[in-house]
């Protein structure tokens, strides 16, 4: 399956782009999606293992399972103070 991932703050910064597009096999979780973002769009692979993943309006774990309508963003952690 194909899925658009909406990406923020230094993600988009290092992807060039507000989103993208990653091929999942189906029935995927959170842990394929990071290793596609990785091995697909590699400008993103320095922050992979750091970004919160959202399906819809809730934080995701790596175990959460897939499909193609789900809505998917990606945030890297925040710091600062």
């Amino acid at each position: 399956m194909q899925l658009s991932v909406r990406l923020f703050a230094r993600a988009r910064d290092l992807a060039g782009s507000e989103s993208v597009t990653v091929e999942l096999p189906e029935e995927a979780s959170i842990a394929d999606l990071k290793s596609a973002l990785q091995s697909q769009h590699a400008g993103l692979a320095p922050i992979v293992p750091h970004l919160l993943v959202a399906v819809g309006t809730d934080y995701a774990d790596d175990s959460t399972k897939l499909d193609a309508s789900a809505d998917v963003s990606c945030f890297p952690p925040v710091s600062g103070g």
